[in-house]
């Protein structure tokens, strides 16, 4: 057979495989053939294109929002409309929390916020675990149990619970609010999802090393789990800090008011102070603006393998 060696340098040439060195296979007029990266790049850009078009879509109404905070009265609807203002002020912002005790309000809201979330969380991971790793009898019915109450509307759940809560007392307060929304059949099914993907052999592991079960599951499993923790942490925040309808049922005193129902309160029935409702609108975005931007990087693929052998 004849060899590499053998053939003459045209035909060899033409016959030889590209190395590892080669940056890319060659055609026969000499030019460089383009390589896999460089065909999903160009395939990638419409792609792109279309996403910054659909996000700039998106951003228009909000942009249009934050731009119109900063405008006086006056020029919110003089014609013709304009996205710049031209006549920048402060006023908006310094008569929301000037004008209602709005630091009180704010600070309500980061209380229910807050609590709650700590307290979903903590006992959503508890139920998602022993849903996960505990077979006991009634297990898989408790947990289609949860999942069946996500099917219900909350105004078919509102009468109820309003009941359990003025029963124990809890009317016109902000425990109120809280309690009734520790528990949530979303964060249920995320950490029951998620924990299910963690082997059981790192638990056995763990329990042959000696750990007990609560060891196990604040030093093994919640540390695994914090990509479910702070997305459902971001989401519970988001949720309680935006509640309007149950705040709105259970407060009946100014003095315990959320922002959103105090916001309510800004809109007259005839009358609507826009720079103002618009200034407080903005403030009240602050805080769930800076829970994202501080947590997002923390929601990442958690290794599950770690400590396990082959």
């Amino acid at each position: 057979m004849a060899t590499a060696a053998n053939l003459p340098p045209a035909v060899a040439e033409e016959h030889a495989q590209p190395t590892r060195n080669d940056p890319a296979p060659r055609r026969r007029d000499g030019r460089t053939q383009p390589g896999n990266r460089e065909i999903r790049a160009k395939a990638s850009i419409p792609l792109t294109l279309l996403m910054w078009v659909i996000a700039a879509i998106y951003a228009l109404p909000l942009l249009w929002f934050l731009l119109s905070s900063f405008k006086p009265g006056s020029e919110l609807f003089s014609y013709p409309l304009s996205m710049i203002p031209r006549e920048w002020t402060f006023q908006g912002f310094v008569d929301a929390w000037e004008r209602v005790d709005f630091a009180q309000y704010f600070l309500n809201t980061a209380t229910v916020s807050i609590t709650t979330t700590v307290l979903t969380v903590f006992f959503s991971a508890c139920t998602g675990y022993a849903l996960a790793k505990y077979n006991n009898k009634g297990t898989r019915l408790f947990f289609v149990c949860i999942l069946a109450t996500t099917m219900l509307p909350t105004e078919v759940i509102l009468n109820p619970t309003f009941s359990v809560i003025r029963d124990l007392g809890l009317y016109n307060s902000l425990a109120g609010i809280i309690v009734p929304s520790v528990l949530t059949a979303t964060g249920v099914f995320m950490f029951r999802q998620f924990f299910l993907t963690v082997p059981d052999d790192l638990l056995h592991s763990a329990r042959i090393d000696g750990a007990g079960e609560l060891a196990i599951f604040f030093r093994i499993m919640l540390p695994l789990s914090k990509p479910i923790l702070f997305t459902l942490a971001i989401f519970s925040f988001q949720w309680r800090w935006n509640d309007y309808i149950w705040p709105l049922i259970v407060l009946n005193d100014p003095k315990w008011y959320t922002l959103q129902v105090a916001l309510r309160s800004i809109v007259g029935a005839e009358n609507i102070d826009w720079p103002v409702l618009l200034g407080a609108s903005v403030i009240s975005l602050l805080p769930l603006v800076l829970v994202f931007f501080v947590f997002q990087k923390y929601v990442l693929n958690a290794d599950v393998s770690a400590g396990l052998k082959d």
